[in-house]
């Protein structure tokens, strides 16, 4: 899959590779911002037993 994404974005070598570092940032930032707050909720590891 990596391989696929790496083949079709374009320019040469050292612009595939900032284009491919800048997904990952952006991606990475939409899982924190976003993805991770939203199933926090439904995660039972957030109970915490302390001083109960």
């Amino acid at each position: 899959m990596y391989a696929f994404i790496f083949r079709h974005l374009p320019g040469p070598l050292w612009l595939r590779i900032v284009w491919a570092i800048l997904l990952i940032i952006a991606a990475l930032a939409v899982l924190v911002s976003w993805v991770f707050p939203w199933l926090s909720q439904f995660s039972p590891l957030t109970d915490s037993t302390i001083g109960t």
